[in-house]
């Protein structure tokens, strides 16, 4: 709406702006970033829980829309504490960089119990999960194929190769009806999908709620299809293709302690901003978005 409205939202003369999830403002060069960066108001506010995502030209992009110039140029901010800190892990200079901040900066911590007295401690559990023999003969094809490719190849292409390699080792991880695509059963085929329901069906003898995270869209559709059969109930699904209506109709549902949806699959585009989903006490990471952030 701030690229498409540009026009008409510079001729209201706002007296504060609210940036609700500002990280998607970290392309300086964006036409998002630069609509909303020309909003004339003498009060900004950026909320955000990784304002530093991959690299911290994000943070002087969010910064520029809050306090233009404070920290200079894109050009200099580069040189005086991009290269310095990412490549060099320059001390002093990531020192001075939070110097420079830290007035503008109110961080809120979880661990904070003046903040959220209420609050259980969190728990984080890696599940290590073995590869079946399948899974394992996949693996190596795809690692084979792709150090064929990338020595027949170089620049750019070298790159993209690596990554699509990466990306489908992540599939063959998740299932290889996932990699494959043919619509094959899915029992006892994936080490991962094995270890997944027998956590879930812990909660469930628990009495309780999970939320289990994919990056693929076509892997929660393979997750509720094996769930809901092995343990027998109902699974919500809520990827980018579901309607605003029906999305919030999900959400009440599985916030109400009287309707049995105990389990809910999303996909980390759709469900990775915007949902308060307090009712569950247990989230699964099936895979993990490339930044742990």
């Amino acid at each position: 709406l701030a690229t498409r409205d540009r026009a008409v939202l510079a001729k209201v003369p706002w007296r504060r702006i609210v940036l609700d999830e500002a990280q998607n403002a970290k392309n300086p060069e964006a036409k998002q970033t630069r609509a909303v960066r020309s909003l004339p108001s003498p009060r900004k506010i950026a909320l955000t829980g990784t304002p530093v995502e991959n690299h911290l030209g994000e943070l002087w992009s969010i910064m520029e829309i809050l306090n233009p110039s404070l920290l200079g140029s894109a050009a200099s901010f580069r040189e005086r504490f991009v290269i310095p800190v990412e490549r060099f892990r320059d001390e002093e200079a990531a020192e001075q960089l939070r110097l420079l901040t830290r007035p503008f900066i109110l961080r809120r911590l979880k661990t904070d119990r003046t903040i959220v007295p209420d609050l259980p401690e969190k728990l984080e559990m890696n599940e290590l999960c073995t590869l079946t023999k399948e899974q394992v003969t996949l693996y190596q094809a795809v690692v084979d194929d792709m150090l064929r490719r990338i020595e027949e190849s170089d620049g750019i292409t070298r790159k993209g190769l690596v990554l699509t390699a990466m990306l489908r080792l992540k599939q063959v991880c998740n299932h290889p009806a996932q990699f494959l695509s043919d619509g094959s059963a899915l029992p006892g085929r994936s080490g991962k999908l094995e270890r997944a329901a027998e956590i879930l069906d812990e909660v469930l003898d628990s009495n309780e709620r999970a939320l289990v995270f994919t990056q693929f869209s076509e892997m929660g559709a393979l997750l509720v299809e094996h769930l809901s059969a092995r343990l027998g109930c109902r699974i919500s699904y809520l990827h980018g293709g579901v309607p605003r209506r029906q999305r919030d109709d999900m959400v009440a549902e599985f916030q109400d302690p009287d309707v049995d949806v105990p389990i809910m699959v999303l996909s980390l585009r759709a469900g990775g901003t915007g949902l308060n989903l307090t009712a569950a006490n247990h989230v699964i990471h099936f895979d993990r978005w490339w930044n742990p952030a």
